[in-house]
């Protein structure tokens, strides 16, 4: 067979409102709000400077099926480019984009292949010379919930020597945190003869299996603190012997990030400001050219525990951060290299001396005595998370998670229960705060 290459993307999600965050300036918020467009156009960018022989996009063009007209227009540019430079693009609806949603019905190109609702499949060439290089099949969404499992209808065509990419948009083995929309398993995608399965509908990037390739590229641009690290898209060389090799590249203008900072040795307000902006000002050399959007996580244990769980002087800090940043940003225009503080998560705990409080003849030394005892036999810390969360087991959703906690797990709880005995004690603020979260 011919070398060739291509890109798979998934889960462009373009024109995503961007509701929900407070504190931000309205500039900033439509920058947030034109980022995935402003990824959209860096893989329109990419495809022509790699010069490769198609596109594939797997589902999830656009957020809503009701998409807007600007979402609409900008994506018919986008194609446009690339049919300047005869690129070809090969797409499937998903969830949020089925063939049944309510838009006004832009023509495709000729350049744009768009799968039907069962599965199809067509030839694709390679752009130097017309050979074909790759059978490629996909199906779309119908409707915006499909619980059939779509996969068991890719099945390879006998004796074809091309190579074959499946386009599904699903959730293989169950993934959480998304629907599980046309599901199927890592088995079935393995059983179908397919060389390359380029998947969307999961948010993170991830190579479930190199032989075949199973590969989720993540969407192109991250959209909330639910969706953090880099975003992009992979470029896949096809060799002459069939063998793949994918490269992962960036197409994100906004980072989301959560960042873990310690307060242990930090003894007064100041240091921890010195503390929190040093640490935005790393983050700021390390993406000089993105916005970067970050929940900073409080841990360890030290003297600020308290201030920081109080409550007012933590969303003083937040807010005296983001006046600082919102002068950078608007002194620099464009809102590079801008490091936006969306709210700090509050993990520390008071500093305690432990040995000292089980040598201690009082109430808290006998209740962290217990917990050594308890710590010691398994079967106590079984019998006391049992007794202590059974209230919590009427719930289906909470008792599957009871249920999925190893012995480790309950050890923690009860360290965290002498923890926060300790601090109800010892403290005048509320310490039943502790894990919130300040936005």
């Amino acid at each position: 067979m011919k070398a060739f290459r291509f890109l798979h993307a998934a889960d462009l999600h373009l024109d995503t409102p961007f509701s929900g965050m407070s504190g931000v300036p309205d500039r900033l918020r439509e920058l947030l709000r034109e980022s995935t467009f402003t990824a959209f156009e860096r893989l329109i960018r990419l495809a022509i400077e790699e010069a490769v022989d198609f596109v594939v996009i797997s589902g999830d063009i656009y957020d809503a099926s009701d998409s807007s007209l600007r979402a609409q227009l900008r994506l018919r540019e986008g194609w446009d480019k690339l049919g300047e430079h005869g690129i070809p693009v090969y797409l499937i609806r998903g969830n949020h984009d089925p063939l049944s949603g309510r838009r006004l019905r832009l023509a495709l190109p000729d350049h744009v292949t768009q799968f039907g609702p069962k599965a199809e499949s067509v030839i694709a060439v390679r752009r130097s010379d017309g050979e074909p290089v790759a059978v490629l099949t996909g199906a779309s969404y119908p409707t915006p919930a499909v619980h059939e499992n779509l996969a068991i209808q890719y099945r390879r065509e006998p004796g074809s020597a091309l190579y074959h990419i499946g386009l599904l948009h699903g959730n293989v083995d169950g993934q959480e945190g998304h629907d599980a929309y046309a599901p199927c398993s890592l088995r079935d995608l393995q059983a179908s003869g397919y060389d390359y399965w380029a998947l969307g509908h999961i948010h993170k990037r991830q190579i479930l299996c190199d032989s075949p390739w199973v590969v989720y590229p993540g969407n192109i641009q991250g959209r909330s603190l639910k969706e953090t690290g880099p975003k992009g898209c992979y470029l896949v060389e096809v060799a002459e012997n069939g063998e793949a090799e994918l490269s992962f590249r960036r197409l994100d203008q906004v980072l989301w990030l959560e960042s873990g900072l310690a307060i242990d040795g930090l003894a007064t307000e100041e240091a921890l400001k010195v503390s929190v902006e040093e640490r935005l000002d790393e983050l700021r050399e390390a993406e000089p050219d993105r916005i970067t959007v970050v929940r900073l996580i409080f841990t360890g244990r030290g003297p600020l525990h308290g201030m920081l769980q109080s409550g007012p002087e933590a969303a003083e800090l937040l807010q005296e951060l983001r006046r600082k940043e919102l002068g950078r940003f608007e002194a620099a225009g464009l809102g590079e290299g801008i490091v936006w503080p969306a709210g700090f998560k509050l993990e520390t705990g008071m500093e305690l001396d432990r040995e000292g409080l089980l040598a201690e003849d009082s109430f808290l030394g006998e209740l962290f005595r217990l917990g050594e005892r308890t710590a010691a036999e398994p079967e106590r810390v079984e019998e006391l998370v049992g007794t202590a969360l059974a209230p919590l087991a009427d719930n289906r959703q909470l008792r599957r998670i009871l249920q999925e906690l190893n012995s480790e797990a309950k050890l923690e709880l009860v360290r965290r229960a002498e923890e926060l005995a300790a601090t109800l004690l010892n403290e005048d603020t509320p310490s039943s705060r502790e894990g919130r979260s300040v936005s």
